[in-house]
């Protein structure tokens, strides 16, 4: 035997032993996940030791005599190990040293095992699909059942209702929408339902003027295309634009108020006239009057478009006058303020009840409230503090305790546009590096798991962290179980943790064993905050990082954010997101968000799953047959 060979020997050998001696040291992990799940458990262990060392120079050595090189160990791994061996010991000379089930049948059963753990959770696939299609539910599905219909019809496998929004009446006629829908298609569609989670969120900013502006809209020569428009109605009235009015062109009209009897005495072709502002004389025309009468006699609404060829500053100051018939504009909010903010500049973060000034007269250093005071006691110097999903990061410089109790974190941006970004209130803030004192579901979320349990078939769960994330949620399922009529099926509700956030991508082995004590289980790779948390040079890797962890579990992945997003907004895909798609079909689901275009979405999600159903299994090729290259000129 060359010493290649006999090298080559040694580190399988040593290999495998060191993979189950490192199982056989956490038997107790795997005794306490439920029994569907052993295998899966085992394997997970196995393939998580695999990953803690670098074994490319094995692999590039069982490369060079032909035999396997462990690329796709993640669905058994021993197996695919005893089967290097198994080369080795034929080039050896020696007889095979493993020749049960377990290495001749160990893939195909790890498949089957994968794919039922998917249908339980995610339903069956259709004939010729590949992997399932998520749709999100937007708010007017509720009340259209044919948008329901239609997504069904393009291909929708399983629904989605995101519990941070509308309320419980409305996701209530969304599943019945649903059902009725998979009723008609003849086919299951699942219900998966989103829980918020803790929100993390800047505080409140001093509101600006109450100001507004009717606009025209010109061409590049500066001539009039669209005029601008006023919709005047009376004080108190706070009804929406009408869409007739909404939907004209040019820029929208203004909503304004004014006192009812000035209102009522407008006659179409009257013209009112103003100073702005900016003490700049406008006219507006009277084009439309509305008005509407019951059989009481008066009149219940009352309103007019008003129309001008300039544009104009209004504001709750703003006189208007018709003849010599004036009255006071009412009814115009508060502009929103928002912090500019470039590279370098400072920001302090506190746990103050406070409301922001963007622009303090003093010179002094704007101060932002957190809407997680507890949050700003675990800040550290040093730590990252990202805002609005990344789009501003910074870095704390400083922390102090004033003398009326508060802490103030000192931040410095280091991340911004070129001109600077706008921050407003409510918006997001990542904390990648710091421990939040705060459990992973809210008593919001509980209600939420609650309503999901008795209506739905699947609660995606946010802001998983570690195992003890998962062992809270699991408690709550348990103690909804005790208080529901039907205990069992709250019990086998399928759970999907999200994984969005750092610490779950780092302890991603132990969060999946403590998830595997439920038998119904799934995980939801939420690309756009892990992006924000690791950083966009990191998810070309991260997501398929987690999902070969995931694989080696045999737990079911869903694929989510900004899949085929811009065909979402525009219709049209963009090359690049026809390719991402492709690669996010490798995984058991696929979730669309919303968008005016999603319908077109489904169905082009749809035939790629069908057609890349024969060509990939995971992150495995198929070598199905190319039926372009059989039918052209032959070399």
């Amino acid at each position: 035997m060359n010493a290649q060979l006999a090298d080559l020997i040694e580190q399988v050998d040593q290999l495998m032993e060191t993979l189950e001696g490192h199982a056989a040291r956490h038997q107790d992990k795997i005794d306490r996940v439920h029994e569907s799940h052993r295998e899966g458990a085992t394997n997970l262990l196995h393939y998580a030791q695999l990953r803690t060392r670098d074994f490319r120079s094995l692999q590039a050595g069982l490369a060079s005599i032909g035999a396997t090189r462990l690329s796709t160990t993640e669905p058994a791994v021993l197996a695919r190990m005893k089967s290097a061996r198994n080369v080795l010991s034929a080039y050896a000379g020696e007889d095979l040293k493993y020749t049960g089930e377990d290495v001749v049948n160990a893939f195909a059963k790890a498949d089957d095992l994968l794919e039922a753990r998917a249908e339980r959770l995610l339903g069956t696939l259709q004939e010729q699909e590949h992997s399932r299609i998520i749709v999100t539910l937007p708010s007017e599905s509720a009340d259209d059942p044919q948008l329901i219909h239609g997504f069904v019809e393009a291909g929708m496998d399983l629904a989605r209702i995101n519990c941070a929004h509308d309320d419980a009446e409305t996701w209530l006629r969304m599943i019945e929408h649903v059902k009725a829908a998979a009723r008609d298609a003849g086919r299951e569609i699942k219900i998966a339902m989103d829980l918020a989670g803790p929100k993390v969120r800047t505080g409140e900013i001093q509101q600006g003027p109450a100001v507004a502006r009717a606009r025209v809209t010109r061409d590049q020569a500066g001539q009039v295309l669209q005029t601008s428009k006023l919709w005047i109605t009376a004080e108190g009235d706070d009804t929406d634009v009408p869409p007739e009015i909404a939907e004209l062109p040019g820029r929208p009209a203004l909503p304004i108020q004014v006192e009812a009897p000035w209102l009522h005495k407008l006659e179409e072709g009257q013209r009112i006239s103003l100073y702005d502002n900016r003490n700049r004389k406008r006219s507006f025309t009277i084009t439309r009057v509305y008005s509407e009468s019951d059989s009481h006699g008066p009149t219940e609404k009352f309103a007019v478009l008003a129309e001008g060829l300039q544009n104009a500053y209004i504001s709750n100051h703003t006189m208007l006058r018709r003849d010599f018939d004036r009255t006071r504009v009412f009814g115009i909010p508060p502009t929103e303020q928002k912090l500019r903010l470039h590279i370098g500049d400072r920001l302090v973060l506190t746990d103050a009840e406070v409301v922001c000034d963007p622009t303090p007269a003093d010179g002094s250093i704007p101060r932002i409230s957190c809407t997680l005071p507890e949050a700003i006691a675990t800040i550290e110097p040093g730590h990252p503090v990202l805002f609005d999903d990344g789009a501003i990061a910074a870095r704390v410089v400083e922390k102090h305790k004033g003398m009326d109790g508060y802490t103030d974190v000192t931040l410095e941006v280091v991340r911004a546009k070129p001109n600077g970004t706008n921050l407003a209130a409510h918006k997001g803030i990542n904390l990648p590096d710091t421990d939040l004192p705060l459990p992973s579901l809210t008593e919001e979320d509980i209600a939420a798991l609650e309503f999901v349990a008795t209506h739905a078939d699947v609660a995606n769960v946010s802001f998983i962290r570690n195992a003890d994330d998962v062992a809270y949620l699991l408690e709550q399922l348990e103690q909804i179980a005790l208080r529901s009529d039907d205990a069992e099926k709250v019990r086998n509700l399928g759970l999907v943790l999200k994984i969005e956030t750092i610490p779950a991508y780092t302890g991603l082995p132990g969060v999946l064993l403590e998830g595997m004590r439920h038998p119904n289980l799934g995980v939801m790779i939420a690309r756009g905050d892990l992006a924000v948390e690791l950083g966009f040079d990191r998810m070309a890797e991260v997501p398929l990082l987690i999902s070969q962890m995931c694989e080696s579990a045999h737990v079911p992945v869903i694929l989510a954010t900004q899949v085929l997003e811009n065909m979402a907004k525009t219709g049209l895909p963009s090359r690049a997101e026809i390719t991402d798609a492709a690669e996010a079909l490798r995984n058991e689901a696929v979730m669309l968000n919303k968008g005016p275009h999603i319908t077109d979405c489904i169905r082009v999600l749809d035939q790629l799953s069908r057609k890349l159903g024969n060509s990939q299994r995971k992150n495995r090729q198929l070598l199905r047959k190319i039926v372009s290259w059989s039918v052209g000129p032959q070399v």
